[in-house]
């Protein structure tokens, strides 16, 4: 039995709140899970955990044990910050979690790039739109949506979270296209859930809207909206990254392009008192190059320019 890896176990199951989610978060199987358990407790002598079909709780030793666990690898881990921090090149393991939307269409296709700059690390990225405690949880980092009030963490901004409002050619052939936003409450929209019964609010110049359309069907994940959208159900309300494409391609058509939505800001996040080790650098420095407010300031400065080279030239 490796003594670090089997307390790294006990303590991962005791904060996951089961030997089925240790084993998730591991990458083992639960029966390994409890075979590394079961070997501490053969080791000491003693039980660490009351089992039953329900659920698991400490014995009074455990919780005794599980305090001097943390400490023995939190020990470790400092010793393996330090070297690391000693060395100039980026390696080792970097947990990361992001919101599912923006994890899955816009990070993970960036990972490539940031691959090529630190091949000798090893990437452990979670997707989740829930409010992860970083520091509890054990994240080297995380991007998050929407304020921050967090005084344990750091916060570097990047670019706004922009919305659009999109419905298929289809459904707007069918239901007609609005020609202001307050015609929205008389149409199906699809909405995503928890936020789904939010007032969409649109202004343009001095003129403020805010309109419920009428909510037939929410739904948890951004995808998910998306294809209910492509299927015709309805107008969505979702991120620009997620229907440009759509958009582009004719198979939504966005509303409203001269209203302004309201944006939430987005931000990378760390924990305040983690050793700054070359691959925590890296990290940091490519999502700020690849996804900080200066990069989308360039492009649409860029764009500006070209549209005015264009115009000039007509």
């Amino acid at each position: 039995m490796n003594l670090f890896h089997a307390m790294e176990v006990f303590v991962t199951t005791v904060r996951e709140g089961s030997m089925s989610a240790a084993a998730a978060r591991l990458g083992l199987s639960p029966a390994m899970v409890g075979q590394h358990v079961a070997a501490l407790e053969e080791r000491l002598g003693t039980r660490l955990l009351n089992r039953t079909t329900r659920r698991q709780s400490l014995t009074d030793f455990g919780m005794s044990y599980v305090e001097q666990c943390r400490e023995i690898l939190d020990r470790v881990a400092v010793a393996d910050l330090d070297a690391e921090a000693a060395q100039t090149k980026p390696r080792g393991k970097l947990r990361v979690t992001a919101p599912t939307t923006f994890g899955a269409e816009v990070l993970m296709p960036a990972m490539r790039r940031y691959r090529a700059l630190a091949p000798e690390v090893t990437l452990d990225i979670t997707l989740t739109d829930r409010n992860v405690d970083i520091v509890e949880e054990g994240f080297d980092i995380a991007f998050r949506i929407g304020d921050l009030a967090d005084s344990r963490l750091i916060a570097r901004g990047l670019a706004p979270y922009r919305m659009m409002i999109c419905a298929t050619p289809d459904y707007l052939a069918a239901s007609g296209t609005p020609s202001h936003p307050r015609d929205l409450s008389g149409h199906d929209a699809v909405g995503f859930a928890p936020a789904a019964r939010a007032p969409w609010r649109l202004s343009r110049q001095e003129e403020v809207v805010e309109v419920t359309p009428k909510i037939p069907i929410t739904v948890n994940t951004g995808q998910a909206v998306r294809t209910a959208a492509l299927a015709g159900l309805g107008v969505i309300l979702q991120p620009a990254i997620l229907l440009a494409a759509d958009v582009q391609a004719g198979r939504l058509v966005q509303l409203f392009p001269d209203w302004q939505l309201r944006e939430r800001p987005m931000s990378l996040i760390y924990h305040r008192d983690r050793r700054m080790t070359p691959r925590l650098r890296s990290i940091i420095a490519f999502a700020m190059a690849e996804f900080g407010a200066e990069k989308e300031q360039q492009a649409s400065l860029s764009a500006g320019c070209s549209e005015q080279t264009a115009a000039a030239s007509v």
